[in-house]
């Protein structure tokens, strides 16, 4: 018989996710930092998968006992499998795997050679599958896990190109938004087909959160604002609560969703 409401010590630790080993990849990019951030705060052990130490030094400097980097290149099955496998080695099997790394070439939307258009799909949303296919049989030896999918508001609706106009070097190409709409789908697919095996799959889709130095151009940002109900750009810390929410106990009867985080944009 389940414990009554104000007694049961789940709702004390339903965001816990201390001796939690979290995969994260694109960890130390913009949003990635505020990410491991968040989770940190939580009590998870957050291992950053990527292609520069010196960059990972360079954004967490001295970095707490509970943050890890693994050398991993994305593009290429066997650095992920390597990964994986070190990341066991050291850390024991994984709870989470957070798909947040991107990659991409070429802007111009009526323009793009075959070669920019196939990279930006598989930056998109390739990484995500091999990831994801690769984590598999350390979840299925554990017993379930968790994968939370970086997509964006751009997978779910078009730019609006009037943001652009005077600040075209911020437009995102085709092959994103298509990469992101993508990753919901592959969401969706894998949260039916993981289901028995006690695996959730979720993605997050933010919306506007530029980077500083995007946001040195004010004009753009204004017209970033004034399409956002709630008048202001996403600050990174503002991502953060999503993926501790889907990476606790507090979402495990949560599967194949795309929580938007867009201050509104999308809804309109």
């Amino acid at each position: 018989m389940a414990a009554a409401p104000l007694t049961d010590p789940f709702y004390q630790t339903m965001f816990d996710l201390t001796g939690q080993t979290v995969l994260l990849t694109g960890g130390y990019g913009h949003l990635g930092r505020a990410i491991a951030a968040g989770l940190l705060a939580h009590g998870a052990r957050v291992v950053v998968l990527g292609r520069s130490a010196a960059s990972f030094t360079k954004a967490f400097g001295e970095s707490p006992a509970n943050l890890h980097f693994i050398f991993c290149d994305v593009a290429e099955t066997a650095s992920v499998q390597a990964a994986f496998h070190q990341s066991f080695d050291l850390y024991g099997a994984p709870s989470v795997l957070i798909n947040n790394a991107y990659y991409s070439r070429g802007q111009q939307p009526d323009a793009l050679p075959d070669a920019d258009f196939a990279l930006g799909l598989d930056g998109s949303v390739g990484t995500a599958y091999r990831c994801l296919r690769e984590v598999l049989p350390y979840f299925r030896q554990a017993g379930g896990g968790k994968i939370i999918n970086v997509a964006s508001m751009y997978g779910v609706v078009a730019p609006d190109f009037g943001a652009y106009t005077d600040a075209p070097q911020f437009l995102n190409p085709p092959h994103y938004g298509a990469g992101k709409a993508a990753m919901i789908q592959l969401t969706k697919y894998f949260a039916s087909y993981l289901g028995p095996a006690n695996v959730q799959v979720n993605s997050v889709s933010p919306g506007a959160f530029p980077s500083d130095a995007v946001r040195q151009n004010v004009g753009f940002e204004g017209e970033l604002q004034r399409r956002i109900p709630l008048g202001r750009v996403g600050e990174p810390q503002d991502l953060a609560g999503a993926f501790v929410f889907l990476s606790s106990a507090a979402s495990n009867f949560v599967t194949g969703h795309n929580l938007v985080v867009d201050g509104g944009w999308t809804i309109r």
